[in-house]
């Protein structure tokens, strides 16, 4: 599909009407920090502060999670994905886990 994909976390878009439905997708992105990015983390842990290192990492994963949820729509013939939601999770020690899942359409103006 040549156009780009309307995106939004709410589930109706101003101006434009839900054609068809195609289903519910999800996107997801699992990342974690090697030895020293964790020996960064638990630095930061112990001064207090913004953890950046696992920040840094989640905004990659949820970009990620993104661009998959992207790729889902476009398969399905989506150009629309709305009420779109994250979810994030450690698993394991150290693994990051970002969800981002939404409902495929098909708008029109």
């Amino acid at each position: 599909m040549g156009e780009d994909l309307i995106l939004a976390t709410m589930p109706l878009i101003p101006k434009y009407e839900v054609e068809e439905v195609l289903g519910v997708i999800y996107g997801s992105s699992t990342r974690t920090r090697g030895v020293g990015g964790r020996f960064i983390a638990g630095l930061e842990a112990i001064t207090g502060g913004k953890g950046n290192a696992y920040a840094n990492e989640i905004e990659k994963a949820r970009k990620e999670a993104i661009e998959d949820l992207k790729k889902e729509a476009r398969n399905l013939g989506a150009n629309g994905v709305l009420a779109i939601d994250f979810e994030t999770a450690e698993v394991l020690e150290g693994f990051i886990l970002v969800t981002a899942y939404g409902t495929a359409v098909k708008l029109k103006k």
